[in-house]
Parts: C-alpha cells; structure tokens; sequence
C-alpha cells in the first residue's frame, strides 16, 4: 500500500441516531459532523455512553442512521442496500474490537485467510495475502498457532492482521487495546501508528486511554452524543 493523496475518506453530515424504546427516546447521537482525511489517525474519546461506540457503528455502516448523511470514498451508505453495505465493508474496510473474535479451531494464519475466503477469493490468493498481513504484524513465526496458544498481545496483532488482509481504505478500531495490559496496550498502539505511517492507513479508533489517543494525528473528544471539541496532540506526543 503506497501512501494516497490527503483528501477527505470519511464525511459525516449533521448525524442523529435515535432509539425508541416503548415511550423512551434516547438521542445517541445529536448532529455530529466530521470529516477524516486519507491516511489520518483519529481518536474518538468521551465519558461511558456519550456515544462513541454508536458514532463508529453508524459512520462504518453497521448500523443505520436516523437522520443525515456519511460518505465513505465518496459513497452514500444509506444508498446502499444491506447486502451492497455488506460488501463494501469486507472490500474497502477493516475492523479491530476488544474482543478479538478469533476463531479457536483456526491457526492465525488462517483466521487472517478467513475474511477473503468468506468474499470469493481464490485459496491461492487467499494464503499469501494472510503471510503477508502477519509479517506486516510481526507474527509469521506464529502463523501456525492457534489463539489459545498466542499471549493476549499476539492475538491482537492476527485481529489487526485481520483487517488489513484486504488492503482497506480505512481500519476502525473499537477500545483496540482494552483486554491488554499496559505494555501490550502501547505495544498495540506503536504498531497501529507505524502502520498508519508506513502505509498511509486511515484509522478511526474508540479509546478510553488519555495515553493512547495522545499517539494519533486528533482527538474527537465526545459528550452527550455531540462532539464537544477536538484536540490535536503536541508532536511529542504523537511522535
């Protein structure tokens, strides 16, 4: 993946996401606008319920909107039917989760193989593609492990491997280090930086971690599903 031209990937309009419960209406998500540029790393920050979580669903199309509009590569999500959101999603787009969702009975090299099988590719695609996502992660000597066999850390990295496997436009990454520990947390973060450097990787990731969001290009501080203002880290920091 070369490094693309620093234009806007991801524009969100003027978002509501509304849920009714019988008589109750709770506003998740109350007029949000942002746009990501190629190749920027953003962290998404705010207090339990603010509606973090809900702003990654909506702007990645996994859930629907109540009112506005967001636009992946120039594309209308709410114009798409869930089958063509579908696709879109495993072609041009990555997820990273704290739970890392990988299956038992799988090595990691086929968990990161998973993905592109389950899209139509070709095992003789599929297999050197995964290769080469684990050594982007650092992990083809442990390609032939399983999770349960990998540290906390380790299983992370074949979760990231995962998402890049199909070259995505855009990774987003929800509390990515919340199961680890300190250490593997800044291991995590240095790796998802490095490859947002190297390879001009846009990643919107979701974090409770002060220390965490410090390392991306900006921070979306969130409040009662608004965002409240945003924050770009001192260069130190971020370094």
């Amino acid at each position: 993946m070369s490094r693309p031209a620093n234009s806007v990937i991801v524009d969100v309009d003027n978002i509501w996401k509304i849920y009714q419960t019988g008589s109750v209406k709770v506003e998740a998500l109350r007029g949000v606008n942002l746009a990501v540029k190629r190749g920027e790393m953003i962290a998404v920050m705010g207090p339990s319920g603010c509606g973090k979580t809900t702003l990654l669903n909506c702007v990645s199309g996994l859930d629907d909107l109540s009112k506005g509009k967001v636009s992946v590569e120039g594309t209308d999500l709410a114009k798409m039917s869930d089958d063509q959101k579908s696709e879109f999603r495993a072609k041009r787009m990555g997820f990273i989760f704290q739970a890392y969702n990988l299956l038992p009975v799988l090595t990691a090299q086929e968990n990161v193989e998973l993905p592109l099988l389950l899209a139509g590719v070709s095992e003789s695609e599929a297999h050197p593609a995964a290769l080469d996502a684990l050594k982007m992660v650092g992990l083809t000597e442990w390609k032939s492990h399983k999770p349960m066999e990998l540290s906390g850390g380790q299983q992370q990295r074949v979760t990231i491997a995962r998402a890049l496997v199909n070259k995505p436009a855009i990774v987003w990454a929800d509390e990515p280090t919340g199961n680890l520990d300190s250490e593997n947390s800044q291991e995590i973060i240095k790796l998802l930086r490095s490859l947002n450097k190297q390879y001009g990787l846009t990643l919107v990731l979701v974090s409770h971690d002060q220390q965490i969001a410090q390392q991306t290009d900006r921070i979306v501080h969130m409040r009662n599903g608004q965002i409240e203002r945003e924050v770009i880290p001192t260069p130190a920091a971020a370094a």
